[in-house]
């Protein structure tokens, strides 16, 4: 029996392939193309101060409703406090929301309360040990937590899109003391993927610029990145 457990364990630990959330996605077939791949979710990116991405919420709107269940839409807002952030989703109508910046006042609660059924996910930029902290500490507001590579503090903030790879030994030790699942991102492509997963166990991959080429979801790469993935 303890042989049987230990060979099972083993082929669950070298099977384990984390969900993929393909971000920045332009239009209903950019969707339906990354859904087709197997990504468990999408993003949507509303008005950001830089980045790669932003469609208006008229389009963020009618892309989230071509998603089937139980694909998550994610709506990327840089809203910073919780009404902006409540009527935002209300003109986009997603199942998750993706804080990519801080929420003035922590006010988790008032989203919860206004939109008990979505589940809200908090982006930490890893720009140094600090983030460890910030990450645990936010993550009792929220369902998920994500990891970025972005800088808020600079005078045009950088809140996702970088295409940057960050120091994953923090990311790591985010994964094993925070509580709550966490999304990897930032600087992921086909080449360096399973690296990051065996470096930072995440529960989830979150990935932009490794999937397109001159701004647009590129096939072949995505193909490359799922199998990366699946280590085939």
């Amino acid at each position: 029996m303890i042989v049987r457990v230990y060979l099972y364990l083993s082929v669950v630990s070298h099977s384990y392939n984390p969900r993929i959330k393909i971000c920045c996605i332009q239009n209903e077939q950019e969707a339906a193309d990354a859904i087709s791949f197997g990504a468990a979710a999408i993003g949507l990116v509303g008005a950001m101060p830089s980045g790669p991405g932003p469609i208006s919420d008229e389009e963020i709107y009618r892309i989230a409703q071509t998603v089937p269940p139980p694909v998550a839409t994610f709506l990327l807002t840089s809203e910073q406090t919780s009404q902006g952030i409540i009527d935002h989703h209300k003109r986009t109508k997603t199942n998750t929301i993706q804080i990519v910046d801080e929420l003035a006042g922590r006010e988790y609660a008032v989203i919860r309360v206004a939109l008990p059924h979505v589940k809200l996910v908090q982006v930490i930029h890893i720009t140094g040990e600090e983030a460890v902290d910030e990450a645990c500490e936010l993550a009792e507001h929220v369902d998920a937590i994500l990891l970025d590579s972005g800088n808020p503090k600079l005078a045009l903030k950088e809140l996702g899109g970088t295409g940057r790879r960050h120091d994953w030994r923090l990311s790591r030790r985010i994964v094993e003391t925070c509580g709550k699942p966490v999304f990897l991102a930032g600087g992921l492509n086909a080449d360096n993927v399973r690296e990051a997963i065996e470096t930072v166990q995440p529960f989830g991959l979150d990935l932009c610029s490794g999937v397109r080429t001159a701004g647009k979801l590129d096939l072949g790469k995505l193909e490359a990145f799922f199998a990366a993935v699946a280590g085939t």
